[in-house]
């Protein structure tokens, strides 16, 4: 297992490899201010994925592609690619999804709240059918709101 962060709008970013696919991202607010940059690391995964993210927060990138491993149970699984499916500034609802997989809204708003992998797999696209719905990532639904107005889905939650 390896690691490797860069600073984002979010925070700082720690993204973890392992075999050969990102298994894990997460973010803090701590730390962020007046650090210098770090090396790249020597996993080509991991490089891949600081440079993509880079890419992503700059405007530059719409779509990742990368190695992703989620660890966790079919329905997790299925909703993971269920969410990397949804395009860059577009949403679906977790009864759209709930929909598409034939199991409850409920326990798409839970898979939800497990992807490992946020942003790069995009959970924040995913909206309750009335308002946002939450976010389990650092940062909370302002997080959620900043990755939904970066993507330019803003008139969404007008």
């Amino acid at each position: 297992m390896s690691t490797g962060t860069l600073p984002s709008p979010l925070g700082r970013v720690t993204i973890t490899a392992e075999d050969g696919a990102v298994t894990a991202l997460s973010w803090s607010r701590l730390g962020i201010d007046g650090e210098a940059g770090q090396a790249a690391p020597a996993d080509p995964v991991l490089a891949g994925a600081i440079a993509q993210l880079t890419a992503y927060f700059a405007g530059d990138r719409a779509a990742f592609d990368l190695p992703l491993r989620v660890d966790g149970s079919d329905l997790q699984q299925q909703v993971c690619a269920a969410m990397a499916a949804i395009p860059f500034g577009e949403t679906r609802t977790y009864g759209d999804i709930a929909n598409d997989l034939g199991v409850p809204a409920q326990a798409i708003g839970q898979a939800c709240g497990g992807n490992p992998i946020p942003i790069i797999i995009p959970c924040h696209r995913v909206l309750g059918v009335d308002g946002l719905g939450g976010f389990s990532g650092s940062g909370g639904i302002e997080a959620k709101v900043w990755l939904l107005k970066h993507e330019g889905a803003a008139s969404l939650l007008i």
